[in-house]
């Protein structure tokens, strides 16, 4: 599949009479976006705010961050399955409006939801600081249940996304990324001298509010299966997750999934990218031990030599990595696995629940537990009193002054696994 990423860099959003981009400048009509967004019984309000970067804002707690797209040419629609029919992506063209995100907030749908400060120490660690956020604030009912909740929230999500990527379909885009991997056999005979590397994406699948979407099925019902990595950019996976802020990866991520970047980056220079295998977490032992064999199974079937294996969540997900990691390995497949840790907040704990003497090249997306003080800021944007119940948060997180001691797990993207500073272990 081919795949053509137009990207419209935007520079700045402001709300003005028409929804369009003009000199790089994205207007926003707000009326008419409440209007395209509402009409959900389960909620009761829904404003629209924007933060720009450098602002003293504090937006939590944050739903999701969702990139603004639309396809121009090609197979399908943005977001499969969930706004658009049932059609495979990845190939034709689609056009990105880069530099703005749709954020979602509201009262809280579970305790593992984020904090996202556009400036300030909060700011250095989420990569959202950067963009231009047009913030989606979307109060329930009384009494609603979680899972409605949830699911009414990240639908007007990929609504707000889809309505604002519609004005960039006739734009000239200011660069276009092509991302191309042919069928298998034409793949591997075009770089033969090249290994052959695979990516396995774990997505987190542990239910209780802990759920990833592929064409609009949970992926608790999938077993693992092979994607090409165009699909993946092109919005195949969205998240509709509440784990922990630093753990999850946005639908943003997944749309703009770093490891998938930096492999295409590499392909046909140091790598022959075959392809991407999905994978779930999930609880029991028994689906880990199916899921991990069918994992391992077909990257020795696509005769691989190395894979990176990345991990979404933390804790119970650790041993679906190391079962991972460990299984294909005794294929004769090299991995590199990409991981957070959870070291306590002296750093001197065990980093992950699971290990393995197999699991020798590792890239580490940091410390969670590491502890940092963000400042007061002027505006809130969302409910500031959930500080104290997200994970990486405690009673007493936020104090008198105004300021906050959390850990960094608390921070949307602080060290996703699967985000923007991703590097290259090589272990093949």
């Amino acid at each position: 599949m081919r795949l053509e990423l137009g990207k419209i860099f935007i520079k700045d959003v402001q709300f003005g009479e028409k929804t369009e981009v003009k000199d790089g400048v994205l207007f926003v009509n707000k009326e008419e976006m409440l209007k395209e967004i509402g009409g959900d019984e389960h909620i009761k309000s829904i404003d629209i705010e924007l933060a720009h970067p450098g602002e003293s804002i504090r937006i939590t707690p944050v739903k999701d961050v969702i990139e603004p797209r639309v396809k121009v040419e090609g197979n399908g629609g943005v977001f499969p399955g969930i706004i658009s029919k049932v059609d495979t992506v990845g190939e034709g063209r689609t056009h990105a409006l880069k530099g703005v995100a749709v954020v979602t907030t509201g009262k809280i749908v579970g305790f593992q939801e984020g904090i996202v400060d556009m400036t300030g120490e909060g700011a250095k660690y989420t990569p959202f600081s950067k963009l231009n956020n047009v913030v989606v604030i979307a109060e329930p009912v009384d009494g609603l249940r979680q899972h409605d909740h949830e699911k009414a929230v990240r639908m007007i999500g990929f609504k707000a996304a889809t309505y604002l990527g519609k004005v960039a379909k006739d734009l000239t885009p200011d660069e276009v990324s092509v991302y191309e991997t042919k069928p298998i056999f034409e793949q591997a005979a075009e770089y033969p001298e090249l290994p052959k590397v695979g990516y396995v994406y774990m997505l987190q699948t542990q239910g209780l509010l802990h759920d990833t979407y592929v064409y609009g099925v949970d992926a608790k019902q999938i077993v693992p299966t092979i994607l090409y990595p165009t699909e993946v950019l092109d919005t195949a996976i969205v998240s509709g997750n509440c784990v922990s802020a630093c753990d999850k990866n946005p639908s943003y991520v997944h749309m703009n999934n770093g490891v998938i970047e930096e492999l295409y980056a590499q392909h046909g220079k140091e790598i022959n990218f075959m392809g991407v295998i999905i994978t779930n977490e999930n609880v029991y032992l028994a689906d880990k031990e199916r899921s991990s064999n069918w994992t391992s199974k077909l990257c020795k079937y696509l005769g691989l030599d190395a894979v990176i294996v990345s991990q979404e969540g933390f804790g119970n997900p650790d041993t679906d990595l190391i079962m991972n990691c460990k299984k294909i390995e005794m294929q004769g497949v090299k991995t590199v696995i990409v991981t957070d840790e959870y070291a306590g907040r002296d750093g001197a704990s065990q980093s992950l629940a699971d290990a393995d003497v197999r699991a020798n090249a590792v890239v580490t997306g940091g410390n969670a537990n590491q502890v940092v003080v963000l400042p007061k800021l002027d505006k809130v944007i969302g409910h500031l009193e959930v500080v104290d119940v997200i994970a990486g948060g405690a009673a007493g997180s936020l104090r008198e002054d105004g300021t906050i001691e959390v850990e960094i797990q608390a921070i949307t993207g602080a060290t996703n696994e699967t985000g923007f500073g991703y590097l290259t272990a090589k272990g093949y």
